[in-house]
């Protein structure tokens, strides 16, 4: 089996990162984190229009997806450049309201793959909070086999990560689809929210890394930069080694939830993966994140005291590797997962 990415993947990936590079996605955070939501929209829709959120959407609704390698490309890219929104979550409600189907697909799928619609939900088992809730257009939820349109975002909590608030939804608001198929495309969407983070991860540890080398290559102590000093050189190895290890992990998920979606009977609308599927993800999502955190502690380290500092970039990269390690699953439970896998 091939597990290299092809051409045109690559090619995705690169394009994202040209449109990204040139979004300065740092002053979109500063924007988004005071609670100005129009710079993130505006870079939103014009990811949309390069087809990141059709990702996660069959075609029947006016998306291209679910592809799965494809939205791990592009989750990856948007890690690396910390694009502020609930990126995981808008995909993780394609899959959601794909398998749900009716007027609530009907209603919502073409706005999310369009761009039009930003979606923030609540899965059980998972959490109580929503992501940027007071920036989504909707905010779903899911108890047992029902699922609702929340009535409000609620009231905020507090987060690690300014440009990433947590709220609790308000409770109530009629279902708007219910039945056996809710609980099964809520499994689906647990998964989906869990892989994309795990390669938002994999990318916000990735420019931590890069960010950290370009440093001690300038930084200076006893004449030389430090890093040439061999301590520096073996904890940047190690960080180095933990992303590197998470890649075909997220891949090889990628590759499962792939599988099953192109299995005979699967649905258009099904994004399920297979009974290995949660397992591989999980794996995917614990050692990503655990490789990204790892990464925002050695540029930490590394950078000294002006590691600290809000007025440094790299400060929004450092707060948000920890909140995604934590999101979809935290270590201690993908590993359990795994196990039962």
């Amino acid at each position: 089996m091939r597990f290299l990415l092809t051409d045109e993947q690559r090619e995705f990936g690169r394009s994202l990162d040209a449109l990204l590079t040139a979004a300065d996605t740092p002053a979109v955070l500063r924007s988004w984190a005071a609670g100005d939501h129009d710079p993130g929209r505006a870079l939103w829709g014009r990811l949309a229009d390069a087809g990141v959120f059709a990702l996660a959407v069959p075609e029947a609704y006016g998306g291209v997806g679910p592809l799965p390698v494809e939205a791990a490309v592009a989750c990856v890219e948007l890690g690396r450049h910390a694009v502020p929104g609930p990126v995981a979550e808008t995909l993780a409600a394609g899959v959601l309201l794909a398998g749900a189907g009716g007027p609530v697909a009907e209603e919502w799928l073409p706005g999310i793959a369009s761009g039009a619609a930003v979606v923030s939900l609540t899965l059980e088992g998972y959490g109580p909070y929503a992501p940027d809730a007071d920036a989504a257009d909707a905010v779903f939820t899911v108890t047992g086999d029902e699922l609702r349109l929340a009535p409000g975002p609620g009231e905020p909590s507090a987060s690690a990560d300014p440009a990433r608030r947590l709220f609790r939804p308000e409770p109530g608001g009629a279902p708007v689809a219910k039945g056996p198929a809710i609980r099964a495309a809520a499994r689906a969407a647990g998964d989906t929210a869990a892989f994309a983070t795990a390669a938002l991860a994999l990318g916000c540890g990735e420019e931590l890394l890069r960010a950290t080398v370009a440093y001690v290559k300038q930084r200076t102590q006893f004449g030389v930069p430090v890093g040439s000093f061999q301590a520096v050189k073996h904890r940047l190895a190690d960080t180095l080694l933990g992303l590197e290890f998470a890649r075909p992990l997220l891949y090889g998920a990628a590759v499962e939830l792939a599988s099953e979606i192109s299995r005979p009977g699967a649905g258009t609308g099904s994004a399920a993966g297979p009974p290995g599927a949660g397992a591989a993800v999980a794996a995917a999502k614990v050692t990503a994140g655990e490789a990204g955190y790892a990464a925002a502690r050695t540029a930490l380290q590394l950078h000294g005291a002006i590691g600290y500092t809000e007025e440094l970039d790299l400060a929004w990269w450092l707060r948000r590797a920890r909140p995604l390690r934590d999101a979809w699953g935290t270590p201690s439970a993908c590993r359990a997962r795994v196990l039962a896998g």
